[in-house]
C-alpha cells in the first residue's frame, strides 16, 4: 500500500529533547482513553510506546476521527511533540516525559478485538498464545524475549569471528544414522524408497571439517530429534555448533568461558568470574543426584547407609547389607509441615517411581517420628550430625539402589528449592561437570550404549579398560552447567580409525553396520585426521535463561506445543495421496 505516511521517529524514540518538534509515527492502536474531551491514543511499535493526544480545541475534525480508533487498529498520525503536563509524567516508559499534539490521522488497517490482551504477564492460555502467536508476538515482552535472542546471535557470531573461527554451513538433508533420538526422515522422489534425514546435529560433517583442515569451525545450526518434548524441548531447535583441531580439554573451557563473560557483559553489563567451577561426574550425582546440579543453594544428598546398616528398621538395613545406597535431605526449619504437606512431598517421589521417602521431625527433645523405636540413640545422634541437623528441622530419607535414589532425592531436592524459594536469584551457578563415564549398559537392549555419543574420545589412561571394565572407562566429555540446566556439551573426539573401530565393537555396532552408517567418516580417517574436540550450546534453553523465562517456547518465534503441533498453522497436515505416490509412499491403515 502507497501513503503519505513515512515515519521520523520509532514510537520508543522521543524524548524531551525533541519538544516542538514536528514528528511522524506509525504503529497500533495498545490503548485508548477518553476523557470526554481529549482522547488519548498509546501508540506502540517494537521500539517502545508514545501518548497522541487528540484536542477537540485545536482540531474538531480530527477529535471525532479519533473516536472510531480501536485496539490493534494500525494508524499513521502526524504531530508536534510537546512536554508532559507536570505531575503527568510516566516514568516507566522512556517516553513518559513527552507527549504528540496530534495534526493529522490516518487509518491504514482496522483490526477486530483480538483473543487476549496485548499486554505483558497476559490471561491467556499457552494453547491460545500459540493459535495467535502473530499477536502473542506483538507483547512487549515477547518482543523483548527475541530481542535478546538477536543479540545473542550477533554476539556469538562477533566473538568466534575475532577467535579465528569460520562459519561453515552443513547439510540440512543427510544420512541417517541413528544413535539417540529417532530421526526425521525425508523420502526422495528420485530415489524411490531411500530417505535423507534432517540432522540431529552436525557431528560428523564437523569433525570431516577438521580432517578437512578446517582448524576452527562454528555455525549456528537447526537440529531435529523426533523425542518426547517438554518445556525445555523442541522438536527442532538450534546449536551454536564449535570444533577446533590441535586443542584439549582446556582449550575448549577458556574460549567458552570467555564467551559467556563477553555474553553477560554485552547484553547486561555484568562481569561474571572465571574460571568456572569444576565437578566430576560422580560428585555431581553423589552430592545432587543430578549431573545438571543446581548450585543456588545448599541442601545436599548426605549418605548415612553406615550408620543405618545394623538399625532395626529393615527398609534401611536391608539396602546397606545389600549395596544399596540410604541418604537423605535437610530441609532447615520445617518441621512445622502438615500431615497434608508431608502426603504431598511423598505422593511426589512416588510419582517418580519410588517407594517413599521417610520424613523426620527433628525437635529439642528428639525425633518425633514412629520410627524411633527402630534407631539407637547413637545411630540417631550419628544421623542428626550427618545431616547437620537441628531442632526445627525435617529430613527425609530414601533407600534403594545407588543411582535410583540418588535421582529421586536430587527430584525432590530441586522441589523443594522451588516450593521454599531457596533458591538465590543472584547467583549464576555456571560449573562444568567433567569425567562422564563413556558408557552405560542397557538392560532392555542388553549392550554398552554410550554416554555422549559413539565419537566421544575415552580418556587415555583408560584406553585398556575398554575390553576388560568399559562401566569403568572415563570420557574426555564435559558440559556446561547454569542454574540447575545444561546449556552447553562437548568432548574430545576420536580420530583414530582403530580406536573408533574398538568403540563401535563395544557398542555392538558390527563391522558391516559400522561401515553402512560411517564409513566416510573411517575412511576419512586413514587420511590424516587431526586431534580435535569441540562443543554445542543448546541455543534456545541458553536464551531462554538469559531472558529470565521458564520454557523455551517463549523465546523461539513459532514453536510448537509439548506434543509437536504448530496450532497456529495446523502443522504436521495431511498432504495429497498425489504427492504420496510421486514419493513411491503409502499409508499404513491403522486398527
Amino acid at each position: 500500500m502507497d501513503f503519505k505516511w513515512k515515519r521520523t521517529h520509532t514510537c520508543g524514540e522521543l524524548s524531551k529533547a525533541n519538544a516542538t518538534d514536528a514528528v511522524k509515527l506509525v504503529g497500533w492502536v495498545a490503548r485508548r482513553r477518553d476523557h470526554g474531551g481529549l482522547i488519548f491514543i498509546d501508540l506502540r511499535d517494537r521500539y517502545g510506546i508514545t501518548q497522541i493526544v487528540f484536542d477537540p480545541k485545536k482540531n474538531p475534525e480530527l477529535h471525532e476521527s479519533a473516536k472510531q480508533l480501536r485496539g490493534e487498529f494500525v494508524i499513521a498520525i502526524s504531530g508536534t511533540v510537546s512536554l508532559r503536563p507536570e505531575g503527568m509524567v510516566n516514568r516507566n516508559l522512556s517516553t513518559g516525559e513527552i507527549e504528540v499534539g496530534a495534526t493529522g490521522l490516518e487509518i491504514l488497517n482496522k483490526a477486530e478485538t483480538p483473543p487476549f490482551e496485548i499486554v505483558d504477564h497476559v490471561d491467556a492460555t499457552e494453547e491460545s498464545r500459540l493459535r495467535y502467536r502473530y499477536l502473542d508476538l506483538r507483547r512487549p515482552e515477547m518482543q523483548r524475549n527475541l530481542l535478546v535472542r538477536h543479540k545473542t546471535y550477533q554476539i556469538a557470531r562477533k566473538y568466534f569471528d575475532s577467535h579465528g573461527f569460520i562459519e561453515i554451513e552443513t547439510p540440512a538433508l543427510m544420512k541417517s544414522t541413528p544413535e539417540g533420538a529417532r530421526d526425521y526422515l525425508v523420502p526422495s522422489r528420485n530415489y524411490l524408497g531411500r530417505f535423507y534425514a534432517l540432522p540431529q546435529s552436525p557431528q560428523i560433517y564437523k569433525q570431516l571439517l577438521m580432517v578437512a583442515g578446517m582448524d576452527r569451525y562454528f555455525q549456528i545450526v537447526k537440529c531435529f530429534r523426533d523425542e518426547d518434548l517438554r518445556a525445555d524441548r523442541q522438536p527442532e531447535f538450534t546449536q551454536i555448533d564449535i570444533e577446533m583441531s590441535f586443542i584439549d580439554q582446556e582449550d575448549i573451557f577458556g574460549l567458552i568461558e570467555g564467551f559467556m563473560q563477553r555474553l553477560f557483559l554485552d547484553l547486561f553489563k555484568k562481569k561474571i568470574p572465571v574460571p568456572f567451577p569444576r565437578m566430576v561426574y560422580t560428585d555431581a550425582i553423589a552430592r545432587y543426584g543430578s549431573d545438571r546440579p543446581d548450585l543456588r543453594f545448599g541442601m545436599e544428598i548426605e549418605d548415612i547407609t553406615e550408620i543405618v546398616e545394623n538399625c532395626e528398621f529393615n527398609v534401611f538395613s536391608g539396602a546397606a547389607k545389600t549395596g544399596g545406597f540410604v541418604g537423605g535431605l535437610n530441609l532447615k526449619g520445617a518441621a512445622q509441615y502438615s500431615r497434608k504437606r508431608m502426603d504431598e512431598l511423598n505422593q511426589f517421589v512416588l510419582d517418580l517411581g519410588a517407594k517413599g521417602v521417610v520424613q523426620i521431625k527433628v525437635e529439642s527433645s528428639g525425633w518425633n517420628s514412629s520410627l524411633v523405636k527402630f534407631f539407637t540413640p547413637e545411630q540417631m545422634n550419628k544421623i542428626n550430625h550427618t545431616l547437620k541437623a537441628e531442632s526445627g528441622d525435617l529430613l527425609m530419607l530414601m533407600a534403594g539402589a545407588w543411582d535410583q535414589t540418588h535421582q529421586f532425592l536430587g527430584h525432590l531436592r530441586n522441589k523443594l528449592a522451588r516450593d521454599e524459594n531457596l533458591i538465590n536469584q543472584n547467583m549464576l551457578g555456571l560449573l562444568w561437570i567433567v569425567d562422564f563415564p563413556l558408557v552405560e549398559y542397557d538392560e532392555p537392549e542388553g549392550r554398552f550404549i554410550a554416554c555422549h555419543h559413539p565419537f566421544t574420545s575415552p580418556k587415555d589412561e583408560d584406553i585398556p579398560l575398554l575390553e576388560t571394565a568399559p562401566e569403568k572407562v572415563k570420557a574426555r566429555a564435559y558440559d556446561l552447567v547454569m542454574n540447575g540446566m545444561e546449556i552447553a556439551g562437548g568432548s574430545i573426539r576420536i580420530h583414530k580409525r582403530e580406536l573408533q573401530q574398538k568403540v563401535f565393537k563395544l557398542l555392538n555396532i558390527k563391522a558391516d553396520e559400522a561401515e553402512k552408517k560411517f564409513g566416510f567418516l573411517m575412511e576419512a580417517f586413514q587420511y590424516g585426521a587431526p586431534p580435535h574436540g569441540g562443543l554445542a550450546f543448546g541455543f534456545d534453553r541458553l536464551v531462554m535463561l538469559l531472558a529470565g523465562c521458564s520454557s523455551m517456547r517463549d523465546v523461539i518465534a513459532f514453536p510448537k506445543t509439548t506434543s509437536a503441533l504448530s496450532l497456529m498453522d495446523g502443522a504436521p497436515a495431511e498432504v495429497d495421496l498425489a504427492q504420496l505416490d510421486e514419493l513411491g509412499l503409502s499409508l499404513k491403515q491403522r486398527s
